[in-house]
């Protein structure tokens, strides 16, 4: 080890955000693995309390976002330019496409894109309606659609918005705490308090995501080659991807992600081309156009609905969980998008994070959902049953049902291996900066330390509790985060009413017209 080296380690220990964060999550990693029993009791009875006492904050926090982001991208403020006023985008609109479906929610589409349509076709989120049915079926898919459409990527571009902002426009640091300044303050105790939030919460976020691709990496496995999906297999399945996205992490933003999320984005549109083609073609894509309808007719009563009156469950299993899962990714993802993001417009970048992602992620539950559907509902397969007895086998269950299903069963894995390997990549990268008081160049010991400790977090929850563990995870964490998010919403209006705004140049044309007209009436007054 040499002097830089030892340097590093000692401005790293120096730097208490780093240092606190990385304490808390290796203290619950070596609880996790020492006690699981204990451990896997007490996520329970959190997450028991979080949904039955908090569910109706989550609701109405991404509400007032989505509400917020339309105001900010059809107001005045939306010309604003992410860095300066002549700044070009970094990247092509393909590569940013796919860098944010890649470092979003790209590996949750692909375990959710089936299993979730299934589950609500098999257990309906309305008393009443007859499961298995084709009413079942539509609002399975509507349901589907709202859970993956603006709400969750509505969470993002706010904390993408406020990140890009300070970043680009003001040259600061992209820390949540900076964000919050206006509204907060200074002082150093608060900051790093926010932060170390922001970094347990992403960390507890990326491990829910990590966990499920693994869980269904293993349900493939199973599935082509008749290897059971055991805890063993999924932790093997662990390190492996551990040691690509180390791999992955040493070679940098524009290398090893860029490419990555281009592969990735690459290989979902041609899985989601074959899917369209070798399903049923006309009923996938009038499911879409229905599901749509369904999507907007429901929005708000979907974006608000709870059961006090019935006492039910489902909203808090499935809504709740969703917002929770995004609002603990939101500091990665946001902070990610904003890297990404130099040079747009504040509209520009509000639309295109809150609509393509999206409506990619509606047409693929279309494809791959609607595909499972059909099957269910003309030849009687069996897809939602056996959804129901293992989520993680969705995906393979409706390419049994379609040509080459092997040989697609296999693309699948190496798909989800990719969407993790960028995920995690993108996220050593985000929390070292996050750690390093925004260093967009962390040092890579920071990147070492945090790949490890995602990794070791991901493998307790599925080694204590599996999906449900995962789920508590993301549910605790987002708690304290989602009071951040709409202090953001506060800060972020402090922050365009100090802006000056652009003048367009239609504007400043018709300010030139209007200038030489008052100058002629000058000369014309003094010659008369």
């Amino acid at each position: 080890m040499g002097w830089g080296e030892v340097k590093v380690i000692g401005k790293l220990l120096k730097n208490t955000v780093f240092t606190v964060s990385a304490v808390i999550i290796a203290v619950l990693a070596i609880l996790g693995a020492i006690v699981p029993q204990a451990f896997e009791n007490a996520a329970s009875f959190l997450f028991d309390f979080t949904t039955n006492n908090f569910g109706w904050f989550y609701l109405l926090a991404i509400f007032v976002i989505i509400v917020f982001l339309i105001w900010v991208a059809a107001s005045k403020y939306g010309s604003i330019r992410l860095g300066g006023d002549k700044e070009k985008p970094e990247y092509s609109f393909f590569t940013w496409i796919g860098m944010l479906f890649s470092a979003g929610f790209g590996v949750g589409l692909v375990f959710w894109g089936v299993a979730e349509p299934m589950s609500h076709f098999f257990t309906t989120p309305f008393a009443g309606v007859e499961t298995q049915s084709v009413e079942s079926a539509r609002i399975a898919m509507g349901y589907s659609f709202f859970h993956w459409g603006i709400s969750q990527w509505a969470i993002f571009a706010l904390v993408g918005l406020v990140i890009a902002f300070l970043q680009f426009r003001k040259k600061k640091d992209g820390l949540v705490s900076t964000a919050l300044e206006p509204v907060v303050g200074k002082k150093t105790v608060v900051k790093n308090t926010i932060n170390i939030l922001a970094v347990v919460a992403t960390v507890m976020g990326i491990a829910t995501s990590i966990g499920l691709g693994v869980m269904q990496m293993g349900g493939g496995l199973e599935s082509v080659a008749g290897i059971r999906n055991t805890s063993l297999v999924q932790l093997g399945l662990l390190a492996f991807i551990f040691i690509a996205y180390m791999i992955s992490s040493t070679s940098g933003l524009d290398r090893g992600i860029k490419y990555l999320s281009n592969l990735n984005l690459a290989m979902a549109l041609c899985f989601l081309v074959f899917v369209l083609t070798m399903g049923p073609t006309v009923f996938i894509m009038e499911s879409f156009t229905l599901a749509l309808g369904d999507y907007f007719t429901n929005f708000i009563q979907y974006s608000l609905r709870l059961q006090p009156y019935a006492e039910g469950t489902w909203v808090r299993d499935w809504t709740i969980f969703y917002w929770a899962w995004a609002i603990a990714w939101s500091p990665y993802v946001g902070a990610f998008i904003a890297r990404v993001s130099k040079g747009r417009t504040i509209r520009e970048f509000i639309m295109g994070v809150m609509i393509v992602p999206p409506l990619i992620a509606c047409l693929w539950i279309a494809a791959f959902g609607g595909t499972a559907l059909w099957f269910d509902l003309h030849e009687s397969t069996g897809i939602a049953a056996a959804v129901n007895a293992d989520v993680t086998t969705a995906l393979f269950s409706m390419l049994d049902q379609l040509p080459l299903s092997t040989l697609m069963s296999v693309l699948s894995i190496l798909l989800i291996l990719t969407f993790l390997v960028t995920s995690a990549d993108s996220a050593t990268y985000i929390l070292s900066s996050m750690t390093t008081k925004g260093d967009l160049n962390p040092p890579m010991l920071a990147k070492i330390v945090w790949g490890v400790l995602m990794a070791a977090i991901a493998g307790v929850l599925l080694f204590t509790g599996g999906l449900e563990a995962l789920q508590t995870a993301s549910l605790i964490a987002a708690l304290p985060f989602t009071v951040l998010l709409l202090l953001l919403i506060v800060a972020m209006g402090k922050l365009l009413r100090r802006e000056p705004i652009p003048i367009r140049k239609a504007d400043l044309k018709r300010f030139q017209r209007l200038e030489e007209a008052s100058n002629k009436d000058k000369v014309n007054d003094v010659t008369n």
